[in-house]
């Protein structure tokens, strides 16, 4: 195996991982698309926050990366709509934004962004973070599992 080959491989998640990118400029969203192509998972688009909410609430992905300036609905407000969704709640958010500001960073955790990445984006960067909440979301659904495996037994006495 080359060099090359174990650095993708250390990128890769599970193949049917979700991953929702949410930008209005579709030459961002086509850049961060194909950034994020090396994770080796699926990958599903959306032009505004409203669409976002959609196809967040109908196919739940493990990880949005969210676009922060954006008409109608900014990716703040979208970010907040879907943390206080149950359905959604627990989906880490990754904002990307051109702004750098404190105070910007400080609203994108108040509206319960799980990560912050500014532009122009750095594609390891990206990568590494968006593996890294897939990775977090996939052992709190492994706990949760062996949390129910215990109680099961607990109830059954053994």
């Amino acid at each position: 195996m080359s060099k090359g080959d174990s650095m993708h491989d250390d990128l890769t998640v599970p193949a049917d991982s979700l991953i929702l990118i949410v930008d209005d400029n579709p030459q961002n969203l086509e850049l961060l698309q194909a950034y994020l192509e090396d994770l080796g998972c699926r990958t599903e688009v959306a032009m505004d926050g409203a669409e976002a909410i959609k196809k967040a609430q109908a196919d739940v992905p493990d990880v949005i990366v969210l676009d922060v300036m954006m008409p109608k609905l900014s990716g703040f407000q979208v970010c907040e709509r879907l943390k206080s969704d149950p359905k959604t709640a627990a989906v880490p958010i990754v904002m990307v934004t051109a702004l750098n500001e404190v105070s910007d960073v400080e609203r994108a955790i108040e509206a319960g962004a799980d990560d912050f990445l500014t532009k122009p984006v750095q594609r390891l960067e990206l990568l590494a973070r968006v593996k890294s909440q897939i990775n977090v979301k996939g052992m709190e659904r492994r706990l949760q599992s062996a949390i129910e495996r215990v109680r099961d037994l607990d109830r059954s006495g053994n």
